[in-house]
């Protein structure tokens, strides 16, 4: 049986909104050594605006205080089934970073295709593309 997992994830753009923070998963995580938006995994009872706040403070240090909803997606690995809801986070207090360890950057939101992104971060950047237009 294939295992179901409920994921939200960040858009988090820069004050100025041409940049964009991005991590890079660890290389023995599921997609690991590819980059992606920060998120992580819904608790159960949490809605999907608490997982975001409660997995951004954890793993990159920052609390939102302006997010609004992008997309909702699904996605099937073939081991793992993803639903996604992601944000655009315009506004948060907190220096982002690495709270885990892992490698964050900020990229030029016009270079996001020379990063390699796990299968279903692709829907997303599309729909970004298409917002930015």
């Amino acid at each position: 049986m294939v295992k179901k997992v409920e994921v939200v994830a960040a858009a988090i753009f820069s004050k100025c909104g041409s940049q964009l923070f991005i991590a890079k998963r660890a290389s023995q995580s599921h997609q690991g050594g590819l980059w992606e938006f920060p998120g992580g995994k819904k608790e159960t009872g949490e809605t999907p605006e608490q997982a975001l706040n409660r997995e951004l403070n954890e793993e990159i240090g920052i609390q939102v205080e302006q997010s609004s909803p992008l997309i909702k997606l699904h996605h099937d690995y073939g081991d793992k089934l993803i639903e996604l809801d992601v944000y655009i986070v315009s506004e948060f207090s907190g220096e982002p970073h690495g709270a885990e360890g892992q490698i964050t950057r900020w990229i030029d939101f016009c270079d996001i295709d020379e990063y390699d992104f796990p299968e279903a971060n692709y829907a997303i950047i599309e729909a970004l593309k298409l917002q930015k237009r």
